[in-house]
């Protein structure tokens, strides 16, 4: 995950609905980078949503986590993302779009860091790339993490080349994977969610 340099005087800077793109980004960020605990189930679990088609995901994703118990999601995470060698999906960008880790897609993800002021956290040993970075840092570029908010040319900018352009496909991989329960409804929110940032960005 980037390191974060938060300035808690920019959050006013920040409307009410950039911040709650923001919150769907770090609730991606935060149940893609490990498995979750208690209290990210019982959060889930306290979730509502309304009858748009975003609003039943997240009401699955909250009737999912109340039935499931945290050694399930540990699991389900394990088998996943890890695995014995490597987990059912390797959710990282230069996967996706070059077929191979450590490629193009992520030099140029670490020369838009350098750019844009978001440094690695030296204790994350997953490449920058990774599905939870990526979230994370378009949260951080909408709450102005890393010096202040980025407009919306900044962050429309960062989401093509980096998330919008696999992260889609992702999620859809996500959600019809063999080991996939929990996380199969977190898929369904990622998805919806990128169509809509995508959708967003192309009306700006």
């Amino acid at each position: 995950m980037p390191v974060v340099t938060r300035d808690a005087t920019l959050e006013s800077l920040v409307s009410p609905e950039d911040e709650l793109r923001a919150n769907v980004y770090r609730l991606l960020a935060r149940w893609l980078v490990a498995a979750p605990s208690q209290s990210d189930l019982a959060a889930a679990k306290a979730m509502s949503g309304d009858e748009t088609d975003f609003g039943k995901a997240v009401q699955t994703f909250s009737h999912v986590s109340a039935r499931i118990e945290p050694k399930e999601v540990q699991q389900e995470y394990q088998d996943l993302f890890i695995g014995v060698g490597r987990g059912e999906l390797l959710p990282y960008a230069s996967y996706y779009l070059a077929g191979f880790l450590n490629e193009k897609p992520l030099a140029k993800l670490r020369n838009d860091m350098a750019r844009l002021g978001i440094e690695r956290d030296p204790k994350t040993k997953d490449p920058e790339d990774h599905i939870a970075a990526l979230m994370e840092m378009q949260a951080g570029l909408i709450m102005g993490d890393y010096g202040k908010p980025a407009s919306l040319t900044e962050q429309k900018q960062f989401f093509e080349i980096h998330v919008g352009s696999w992260a889609k496909l992702f999620f859809a991989d996500l959600e019809g994977a063999k080991q996939s329960v929990l996380y199969a409804s977190l898929a369904t929110i990622g998805r919806l969610f990128m169509e809509i940032e995508e959708t967003a960005f192309l009306m700006s």
